[in-house]
């Protein structure tokens, strides 16, 4: 696969173009830490391909790019994507971006945004966000402490680096052959998991000898006055259960245009577990599904929320929820479903 040499470091890419020629617009994607453009080859790419040209490429120090013994700050990885992408030809992209590879993806934008045509945003954290004077609590938050404390795992869940540092963590175990048990692993899974011991060599070699655990978890360089003056299309996702719902809260006042949307029961790692639904959500995003004026109850103060698909299958049968996540249901099918949620909300909501 081929190798640009930009920004002062090598840095390893694929593109796809499976629309024989149709294509007359670019993606370009981007994985978050300890993994690399795998995350999103399998099935995003080829799929994505029949729309856009795709650009894949590993971050600076992961995957097979070089790993310089500096240089990890989000502001220079985001300049290496800049400089990938003049190196490319592609003036102005289409973005989507998990985890920190939004903290990417969006110093790139605050740089300069004629470069990002539209993003979609899964699961990202921010500093502006993490540094927050109050603290709060995310869904899944006690269930997480609990596993690490079944296992004698010094971390505190409401440290906003802790992901980072469990990674850390289990690499650590996973390179002296320990084992890692399931509940743990499905933290910080499918990383960990899924590739095993050269990915945690690659982690702990990333940690140990060069800057980079500093500069990741240092200040990201972005502000939510910085952030304001996004004004391209955007869709925000976030699963139900990830740390990372704190930033989508604060997101939500920051960007009055885009969609966000809850991947319900999901942590953070949904793009992996979830691909189905992420890739429904891009194409809606991507058609202009979400161009619609937004609907508020009658009386209701005009305000964002995230939305889901309100019906939804689960155990075998269809169910709907409320805005206040009450389930309703079961019903056989979606129809029985949809016309049960009509009649709810017939009364409830009117166009804003």
């Amino acid at each position: 696969m081929p190798i640009a040499t930009v920004n002062g470091v090598r840095l390893h890419y694929v593109q796809l173009d499976e629309s024989g020629g149709a294509a007359h617009e670019d993606l370009v994607m981007v994985h978050g830490l300890a993994t690399n453009m795998a995350f999103w080859y399998l099935p995003y790419a080829p799929v994505f391909a029949k729309r856009f040209r795709v650009t894949l490429f590993d971050l600076r120090g992961l995957g097979r790019s070089e790993m310089t013994p500096d240089g990890y700050a989000p502001q220079n990885l985001a300049a290496d994507m800049r400089a990938l992408m003049d190196h490319l030809g592609i003036a102005r992209a289409h973005v989507v971006a998990h985890s920190f590879g939004g903290v990417v993806a969006l110093n790139l934008a605050c740089a300069d945004a004629s470069r990002v045509q539209s993003l979609v945003l899964a699961d990202t954290h921010i500093s502006a966000v993490r540094h927050h004077g109050v603290q709060r609590e995310w869904g899944n938050r006690a269930h997480v402490q609990t596993v690490l404390d079944r296992h004698a795992i010094r971390l505190d869940t409401r440290d906003p680096y802790f992901g980072y540092r469990l990674l850390t963590q289990v690499a650590h175990l996973q390179m002296r052959n320990e084992a890692v048990p399931d509940d743990l692993l499905q933290l910080v899974g499918p990383i960990m998991g899924k590739h095993g011991k050269r990915t945690a060599a690659q982690w702990v070699k990333l940690m140990s000898e060069t800057r980079a655990e500093e500069q990741l978890m240092g200040d990201d360089g972005l502000t939510l006055e910085a952030l304001r003056r996004l004004l391209f299309p955007i869709v925000a996702l976030y699963g139900d259960h990830s740390q990372a719902l704190l930033t989508g809260g604060e997101l939500l006042d920051v960007w009055p245009h885009a969609e966000f949307r809850r991947v319900r029961d999901a942590g953070h790692f949904f793009p992996a577990s979830r691909p189905a639904d992420v890739i429904a959500e891009c194409e809606r995003f991507w058609r202009g599904d979400y161009k619609r004026r937004p609907v508020v109850r009658s009386g209701e103060e005009l305000r964002r929320h995230f939305r889901s698909d309100r019906v939804f299958k689960s155990e075998g049968a269809w169910h709907f929820t409320t805005r206040e996540q009450k389930r309703i249901g079961p019903f056989r099918t979606p129809d029985e479903a949809h016309d049960a949620l009509a009649r709810y909300v017939s009364g409830l909501a009117v166009a804003a």
